[in-house]
């Protein structure tokens, strides 16, 4: 590192373990931050658990400690299992719908969760507990090992790294619980779509020591798209072991497997979408599906060195393959698609360290909670996707397909090899001021390598770079009900190294972010009303000759908001909104100064409501509604290409039979609207599901 960053973390590292070492010798009992009232309302709620209905109170997720929402100065939306569960929902892209300002990227042709964006910035940046988990072809999340799902919006990097400034998502994972439960559900529905799940809780011990939990879940599923399906095989063990009292060992594990037939969607012609119908398939039915195993294992030690002070020693390891054939669109000619054929092998690997000290302590008059962390990051990623030439003769008639033509000779070896290594430094503080102002400042160092050899023709190239991001927070309680908050922070992403070997400079943000924590009727309902502006450089463009440079510029900026929690005690309600103005600020002929960023809408917004029978014979038994608006976003990065706004209403109900069954039922896209989710260019746009129902039966065993 330079000499300059190394006397900054010497010095802060130093202030930081003077300060701690003092406070450890005059403190040996707890310090609490501020005492929280919980009406009779709420259960007891720390970071990690069960969410009462659908409004969240606590959260690690923005500063990896369990803190209140509302003493946060920064936006988090959190969606609770209990969303996916009223929407019957497998994967996580309809419950994002609730989180303001998340918007749906490319899925890698249905295979993963690649990309989504966050206030307008696209990012392929997912973490499960703390740890990035989406740095290979890591599978689209299943909800059956899920609690919650947080959005931390705007710049995390003085937290988790490279990433980008709009914001990440955290996925919070089920743990064992200190009592038995079994849990079994059955579900099925249009075009042939099954599933069943089971997540069964155990302790171990008499003492309750030990504790186990396993979530399991097989789905086996068809598509109103020709040909298109996937099945799919999911296992999640864990385990809580109390060492001591003072000490605690997790484990959490995960093993997948997902096996999906590539597909790029349906080209617009000339510009508009609807002539080509949305069951149309133009890849090879006999090309057979990809398959996508995920293996990945967490461990973490947490210490207690006395009622103030805690030490925590954690390790991630994941890895993953996915291969198979595919045959891929790239362009409409007239009424025919160029398609070339691509077999695909990748492999990758990565493994997360990370050593952290959280502690609290006083200076005067002033409150801390601190957290100090190292982490070591280790990740490989192999791919080879050998390919033909593009070409006309291998295409298809988009309205009349004729599939079964032979595979087309690989000419096009690719074969990569990339290889990430970074060392990082977390310093963080919350102050609490006085009884209604609050702070938070924190800093990440960071050093990386990334290395890409391309194995076919033997060039290596390397970059190295050493950053610092900062973030500053403020947050004024101006009545138990509404607090103000502001904050600033930065992020930066390693652009990709060139095909030419050319090493690019980082991608660097910087956002601002003011804003309004509501909390009403007595704390049962939560809101977060929010502005914000950001803004992204060193974007890869292209010069006037046509070679790549790090010179673009993005902004984005907007308001977003999200609402969530239980009107009366018989209706729950979650909701969001958000305008966003994302654009192009400095960018070259191919993609002009002004152009809109690819699939951003100006106007989105979502509202779900359920109302719980409270007595009689239908107590526990729920109906409800959801509804959500998506509008006109760019279907093509610097053409005119729009997907058009488009709106949807689902209905639910669940009939509570006796306390151990429960039968359910959800009608989805009630009008049956013709739209389009998301679209990476004209030629790949991926349709919505039209009008479809399932039914479910849950069993509390």
């Amino acid at each position: 590192m330079k000499s300059t960053t190394l006397a900054s973390i010497g010095a802060l590292t130093f202030g930081l373990v003077s300060e701690i070492a003092c406070a450890m010798e005059k403190q040996s009992t707890a310090f609490t931050l501020e005492p929280i009232e919980v009406s009779t309302n709420q259960i007891h709620e720390v970071a990690d658990s069960r969410v009462s209905g659908y409004r969240a109170t606590r959260s690690a997720t923005a500063t990896k400690t369990d803190t209140d929402i509302r003493d946060t100065p920064q936006s988090i939306s959190v969606v609770p299992a209990q969303v996916l569960e009223d929407l019957n929902a497998t994967r996580i892209d309809r419950a994002l719908d609730f989180a303001g300002g998340v918007a749906r990227q490319n899925n890698f042709g249905g295979l993963t969760f690649l990309n989504y964006s966050v206030r307008g910035f696209t990012t392929g940046e997912l973490y499960k507990n703390g740890f990035a988990v989406n740095r290979g072809s890591y599978s689209a999340p299943d909800a059956s090992g899920i609690e919650r799902i947080e959005v931390l919006k705007g710049p995390a990097a003085s937290l988790y790294g490279r990433g980008d400034p709009g914001g990440m998502i955290n996925i919070v994972s089920k743990r064992p619980q200190p009592v038995s439960f079994s849990e079994f559900k059955a579900s099925a529905g249009s075009w042939d779509r099954y599933r069943s799940s089971v997540d069964v809780n155990t302790p171990l011990t008499e003492d309750g020591s030990l504790l186990s939990r396993v979530n399991l879940a097989v789905e086996d599923n068809n598509s109103f798209r020709d040909y298109v399906g996937n099945q799919r095989k999911i296992v999640s063990p864990s385990l809580s072991w109390q060492l001591a009292p003072d000490t605690r060992l997790l484990l959490d594990s995960e093993f997948s497997r997902t096996e999906s037939v590539f597909d790029r969607g349906i080209p617009a012609v000339n510009g508009e979408l609807g002539s080509v119908k949305r069951s149309t398939f133009l890849g090879e039915p006999n090309d057979g599906e990809i398959r996508n195993d995920n293996q990945t294992l967490d461990l973490a030690l947490e210490h207690y060195l006395n009622d103030a002070w805690k030490v925590r020693l954690a390790n991630h390891y994941t890895q993953g393959t996915l291969k198979g054939e595919s045959s891929e669109t790239q362009r409409l000619m007239g009424n025919r698609v160029t398609r070339f054929y691509r077999d695909r092998s990748f492999e990758w690997n990565d493994n997360i360290t990370q050593a952290e000290l959280h502690g609290t302590f006083e200076t005067g008059s002033w409150q801390h909670q601190t957290l100090f962390g190292l982490e070591y990051e280790n990740y490989r990623n192999s791919q080879k996707y050998p390919q033909s030439a593009t070409s006309l003769g291998y295409g298809l008639d988009i309205y009349n397909p004729v599939y079964g033509q032979p595979k087309p000779a690989i000419v096009n070896p690719n074969d990569f090899h990339e290889h990430t290594e970074s060392h990082a430094l977390n310093l963080q503080d919350q102050i609490v001021f006085t009884e209604r102002l609050r702070g938070l400042v924190g800093v990440r160092f960071e050093h990386f390598e990334q290395t890409s050899l391309n194995r076919t023709t033997r060039v290596s190239n390397k970059q190295e770079k050493d950053v610092a991001n900062p973030r500053f927070g403020l947050l004024y309680q101006l009545t138990p009900q509404v607090g103000v908050f502001a904050n600033a922070s930065t992020s930066f992403r390693p652009n990709s190294i060139g095909n030419q070997g050319q090493v690019f400079k980082p991608e660097k943000g910087i956002g601002y972010e003011t804003g309004l924590k509501l909390d009403l009727l007595d704390r049962r309902v939560g809101g977060t009303i929010a502005l914000f502006h950001i803004d992204k450089e060193n974007v890869l463009t292209t010069d006037a000759n046509g070679n790549s440079i790090a010179a673009g510029k993005a902004r984005s900026q907007g308001l977003d908001m999200q609402l969530s929690g239980q009107l009366t005690d018989a209706v729950r309600i979650i909701g969001a909104y958000a305008y966003i103005d994302a654009q192009v600020t400095k960018g070259d002929k191919s993609i002009p100064e002004g152009s809109d960023l690819l699939g951003i809408a100006r106007h989105s917004g979502s509202l779900m409501a359920v109302y719980e029978f409270q007595n009689g014979p239908l107590r526990g038994s729920d109906f409800g509604a959801a509804a959500n608006y998506v509008g006109d976003r760019s279907g093509q990065t610097g053409s005119d290409f729009e997907v058009p706004a488009y709106n949807t209403v689902d209905l639910l109900a669940h009939y509570k039979a006796s306390d151990a069954i429960t039968v359910g039922l959800n009608l989805n896209n009630l009008f049956d609207r013709k739209y389009y989710e998301r679209a990476y260019n004209s030629t790949w746009v991926i349709p919505g599901d039209p009008r479809n129902v399932s039914l479910s039966l849950t069993l509390n065993l």
